[in-house]
């Protein structure tokens, strides 16, 4: 019998917890909504390389993973986010394996 254990997940570095984490849309009420899940290193991911322009390579060291790491934690958080803006779901940000960016 083989007990197999997975390696714990390593945590991504984020600048700040993001000061607003949820958002829906306009005149419709919660209880109608479907919700989506954004992780706070999927946030992270989309503020370094799509608002601060950051090349993956770069933007990766900053969060202190690999560039397929981060390459994953972008595509993933793109596809949920163009999901809700598209189809009309709420975007909560919570969770994930991160810790704050020592200053």
């Amino acid at each position: 019998m083989c007990i197999c254990v997975s390696r714990p997940r390593k945590q991504r570095i984020v600048s700040t917890e993001p000061g607003v984490t949820y958002f829906k849309p306009r005149a419709v009420p919660l209880s109608e909504l479907e919700e989506i899940i954004l992780t706070v290193s999927e946030l992270e991911a989309l503020r370094l390389y799509d608002y601060q322009g950051l090349d993956q390579i770069d933007a990766a060291k900053e969060m202190k993973i690999s560039q397929p790491t981060f390459h994953r934690l972008l595509k993933s958080g793109r596809n949920k986010t163009s999901d809700a803006l598209s189809n009309g779901k709420a975007i909560k940000i919570e969770g994930g394996t991160y810790r704050l960016k020592k200053r």
